[in-house]
């Protein structure tokens, strides 16, 4: 009797197992059929709304703006890496290539630094002295504004741009965090709305403006540099540590100047063997052997006001948040520039 009672009880437990399995796989063909029909494989909330019309077509896609076409506004400016190279003898002699390097730096000790003093610059391109910077002829080796020859130099890999926020060169950009500084200063795509011409209430579509970078908009460069007195040599050296393209802040009325901040930051002495294969526009002689760029830095040959420095500044600020003037701010900048010069010339006697 306990036997039949014991064989009972689990001929009833399997098929009570058999029954909820045969459940459970029905209620999963169910549930894969209804969202292979609903949507396809996707989640159901991932999925975009659509606008459905009455023709039984396929649903177009969704536009926040209802049926009002949405366009992209054509880009100018920009930065064109691509260089046509003359097919024929350009000029009445062969040019040739520039091969020139730039010489080696003499080696200073620090235990020779007798003085030293960091500087920060700014040249202005649109200064008389300073036009050569915008000088926007086509060579066989590209674009001649300083800009572009830097933008240049940072795409080919020969230079690493540095990130705009530390002068430091801490930070080194991406190629696609070096275009975003580019296309813009980093600043975002704006929809304007085209009304009609005929019905101001009426809109007609959508432009999506996106700011592009003009080689032309750059008009400041910032340059980082030390000015060392060298008791072994009795001379003052100046050495360039960086060079920054500025781009200018405009106001709300788009007329004057409100600021300008770097876009990124380059290591001049990483970029001193580039400099030397560019020549510098010259505006009285261009038959005579010109000199590249890297000689313009090194001897100095452009003009620009001290914005921040060292000497006297232990709240490490710079000069136009001291001097709100901006006539005071220069001057303060003439007369840090003096106290260097009267350093060196104190040294002597006569």
């Amino acid at each position: 009797m306990i036997n039949k009672l014991a064989k009972l009880i689990l001929l009833v437990v399997v098929c009570t197992g058999i029954m909820v399995n045969a459940d459970a796989q029905r209620k999963g063909r169910t549930r894969a059929t209804t969202t292979n029909k609903n949507t396809t494989g996707q989640n159901p909330a991932d999925t975009l709304p659509t606008q459905v019309n009455n023709n039984n077509q396929k649903p177009a896609a969704y536009n926040p703006y209802g049926n009002i076409p949405i366009k992209m506004a054509p880009r100018t400016g920009g930065f064109d890496d691509s260089v046509k190279k003359s097919l024929r003898t350009d000029g009445v002699f062969e040019k040739g290539l520039n091969d020139r390097t730039p010489l080696d730096y003499e080696f200073l000790r620090k235990d020779d630094a007798l003085f030293s003093e960091r500087v920060w610059r700014e040249i202005d391109v649109r200064e008389k002295m300073n036009q050569v910077f915008r000088y926007s002829a086509q060579d066989d080796n590209g674009d001649q504004r300083f800009i572009s020859i830097l933008v240049k130099a940072i795409r080919s890999g020969k230079v690493t741009a540095f990130s705009p926020d530390d002068d430091r060169f801490t930070t080194p950009l991406s190629q696609e965090e070096f275009d975003k500084a580019l296309n813009g200063g980093g600043e975002k795509c704006d929809t304007n709305a085209v009304y009609n011409l005929n019905d101001p209430n009426k809109i007609d579509s959508f432009v999506v403006v996106c700011p592009t970078l003009n080689p032309d908009d750059i008009v400041k460069f910032r340059i980082k540099e030390d000015w060392v007195f060298d008791r072994e040599a009795s001379r003052l050296f100046c050495r360039i540590i960086g060079i920054a393209p500025l781009k200018t802040i405009m106001s709300v009325d788009g007329k004057t100047e409100r600021s300008s901040q770097p876009l990124f930051w380059v290591y001049y002495p990483d970029m001193r063997p580039v400099l030397a294969k560019y020549e510098v526009y010259n505006p009285k002689n261009m038959g005579q052997s010109r000199m590249t760029w890297e000689e313009l830095f090194e001897s100095r040959m452009f003009s620009s006001y001290i914005v921040k420095s060292t000497l006297d500044n232990p709240l490490n600020k710079y000069i136009r948040n001291v001097y709100k003037d901006p006539i005071l701010a220069l001057l303060e900048g003439d007369n840090i520039k003096n106290k260097i010069f009267d350093y060196e010339q104190n040294l002597w006697s006569y």
